[in-house]
């Protein structure tokens, strides 16, 4: 004992005021749900469907992207057809689908640009209330919260049910995040009262209300309602982790104000599977010694001490099972746990190194890349496992960090801009080849085209036109219808002109009389079927000049255009090229800006863990000094009783 104060009371007051922080931890996130928020772009957000109605292909092509995940094709193709004017009847859907696809990735100021145009073009007011939620909700993540704020007050009412509910926490997030505990209590306690019980947001809202009512002075409120989220039944893993992380906020706050039979009892609640178990077993222990009861206490922080020290509430628990014997005057064994937690916090230390030595190798960010695939993901995209590296459960506190998963998400978007404009970088190479192609086909085929243009000399063809378009307009004029005879009544002409010849020649001879009559009927008949014919043989005729001009014009057209095309080909692909070469360039330009942005925003990221884990270094030297401090005290209290003569402590 020293100064008159018992160490084991001292370490029970740190410990405590250790707690004390937990509890402030655990109530100063406010829960929310993860809900699918950028496909709510349409009304419906329980099951967003693509949106039947069409009536633009190219609007259709970026919501094929869009659907896919596929956010920085949708994005890009969208522009493209927006710059040609491809989507008239779809102008406002593929804003707002543009604004959003911007929020995805952070772009809140351009995103608000598009929303404030399409309100000041008078947007239908669905249109607009959605635009602004979202520009809200990506403001809150990035930490604009009075930039948040504003875009909430902009909202008219007109958002659908689920999203006015997802409205209405978002709106207490940002009271807490001010300190307005009493305003996020008004806002959520509505929304408690009349969402749906046992929904998602139903829960949600009751928990986030009860955080808002500790913090607010009305600790009895939220207290009951913690109490009511963490006995509500659930089949859902999210739901259940909020159920726990309920009940450990609850069991802290009952060891705040000392009421150490109702904490055990919310800490109890919590699976000692989940996430939250470490920080229950650490509480109920707490429970336990508050009580007096510290061979109670004994067996959770027995139990806590032996699992993962990358844990602080491990860290925690190896201090506190030696403070315990302590208590119990077991000094021997409260020696050698002190000892054994100084050698675990002095390995975990060197662990710490270790991680600390892999993050700067840049291993903790390429497996993170390498496990969590989806490079277009957008700004909502969140990791979802841990790379694989030696004592990776340092980085859990580290991921955990919205600060982290911002910057990591930056760095995640200039891999994919540099991969993008290496792709782009090839796909110029395969222009270019394909340009150098086309120059020597022409080259080739040029001189056979220009031979073959000599060998045709359409001004013959365009007199034998005017030529027969003239015999056909003398032929209607005068009616001539033997000029459309066939071979069969040609072959007949020519039989009765020479029969016509002998006749003449026959004289009066009465034969010669009867055979000209006939002659004169057979001559009438021929000349009568040909009149018949004449109309629809000259409609043939016409036609057949129509498909004659049709096939010269056409001829000409071909003419002019391969005169063209020798003139203005090359031209044309000098200019193509010339674009190539513009558009290499600007890539040229980018990547080294993009390499270098992306290596500072690695430095940044690795940075940031490390800080992290640093700060874990601080505490476990915190740790250490703690542990030496009650050995030399264990020390101290048996050199006393050597000096007194008594028995020294076992």
């Amino acid at each position: 004992m020293r100064n008159g104060v018992h160490p084991g009371r001292r370490g029970l007051r740190r410990t405590l005021r250790i707690a004390a922080c937990v509890l402030a931890l655990a109530c100063a996130a406010p829960a929310h749900a993860q809900f699918g928020w950028i496909k709510s772009l349409w009304p419906s957000t329980n099951r967003p469907e693509p949106p039947t109605g069409v009536q633009d292909p190219h609007y259709g092509d970026s919501l094929f992207y869009f659907y896919q995940g596929r956010y920085f094709s949708a994005v890009t193709n969208l522009m493209v057809s927006q710059h040609f004017d491809r989507m008239r009847n779809h102008a406002d859907e593929a804003e707002v689908l543009r604004g959003g696809l911007f929020l995805s990735y952070g772009l809140h100021r351009e995103a608000g640009e598009i929303f404030a145009k399409l309100i000041e073009k008078g947007a239908p007011p669905p249109v607009r209330d959605r635009a602004w939620f979202y520009l809200a909700k990506i403001r809150y993540q990035r930490g604009l919260h009075a930039q948040a704020e504003e875009a909430l007050a902009r909202i008219e009412g007109n958002l659908p049910a689920d999203l006015q509910e997802d409205r209405v926490l978002l709106q207490a997030q940002l009271a807490m995040a001010r300190g307005d505990y009493a305003g996020a209590v008004r806002a959520l306690d509505a929304l408690a009262k009349t969402g749906k019980p046992g929904s998602d947001v139903a829960l949600y809202a009751r928990y986030n209300l009860g955080v808002a009512m500790i913090k607010a002075g009305e600790a009895a409120k939220g207290a009951a309602l913690l109490d009511e989220v963490g006995r509500v039944p659930t089949g859902s893993e999210e739901l259940r982790s909020l159920r726990d992380k309920a009940n450990v906020a609850l069991g802290f706050s009952a060891l705040q104000e000392d009421r150490a039979e109702d904490a055990r009892r919310s800490l109890e609640r919590v699976r000692l599977s989940g996430m939250h178990a470490n920080k229950a077993l650490l509480g109920f222990g707490w429970a336990a010694a508050s009580g007096k009861n510290l061979n109670a206490a004994l067996v959770p922080w027995t139990e806590l001490a032996q699992r993962d020290p990358s844990d602080a509430a491990v860290l925690e628990a190896k201090l506190a099972v030696p403070y315990a014997y302590a208590e119990l005057s077991a000094y021997g064994k409260a020696l050698g746990l002190y000892q054994d937690a100084i050698g675990a916090f002095e390995q975990e230390n060197a662990r710490l190194d270790e991680s600390i030595a892999a993050i700067r190798a840049g291993k903790l960010l390429a497996g993170l890349i390498e496990r969590n695939p989806g490079e277009e993901m957008g700004w909502f995209w969140n990791i979802a496992e841990l790379p694989e590296l030696p004592h990776r459960g340092h980085l859990a506190p580290v991921l955990a960090q919205h600060e982290f998963q911002e910057a990591f998400k930056n760095y995640r978007d200039l891999l994919f801009l540099a991969r993008n404009l290496k792709q782009w970088e090839d796909s110029l190479d395969v222009l270019r080849a394909m340009l150098a192609n086309r120059r020597q086909a022409f080259a080739e085929r040029l001189p056979a085209v220009r031979e073959r243009e000599r060998s045709i000399d359409l001004g013959i063809y365009d007199g034998k036109r005017n030529a027969l378009a003239a015999e056909l307009a003398r032929v209607e004029r005068e009616a001539d219808v033997a000029a459309f005879a066939d071979a069969r009544e040609r072959a007949l002409q020519a039989r009765i002109d020479g029969v016509r010849a002998i006749v003449e020649r026959g004289g009066s001879d009465p034969e010669i009389a009867a055979a000209r009559e006939r002659l004169r009927r057979v001559a009438g008949a021929l000349a009568w079927q040909q009149t018949q014919n004449f109309a629809d043989r000259l409609w043939q005729a016409k036609k057949g000049m129509a498909d004659l001009e049709r096939n010269l014009s056409e001829a000409h057209a071909r003419e002019s255009a391969l005169a063209k095309a020798q003139r203005d080909e090359p031209a044309k692909l000098d200019a193509f090229a010339a674009r190539i070469e513009a558009l290499a360039a600007r890539v040229k330009a980018l990547q080294p800006r993009v390499a270098e942005l992306a290596a500072a925003q690695q430095n940044e990221v690795q940075e940031l863990a490390v800080a992290e884990l640093a700060k874990q270094k601080e505490r476990l030297a915190a740790y250490v000094s703690q542990a030496r401090f009650a050995v030399a005290q264990i020390y101290d209290r048996a050199n006393l009783a050597q000096g007194d003569g008594s028995a020294a402590p076992k």
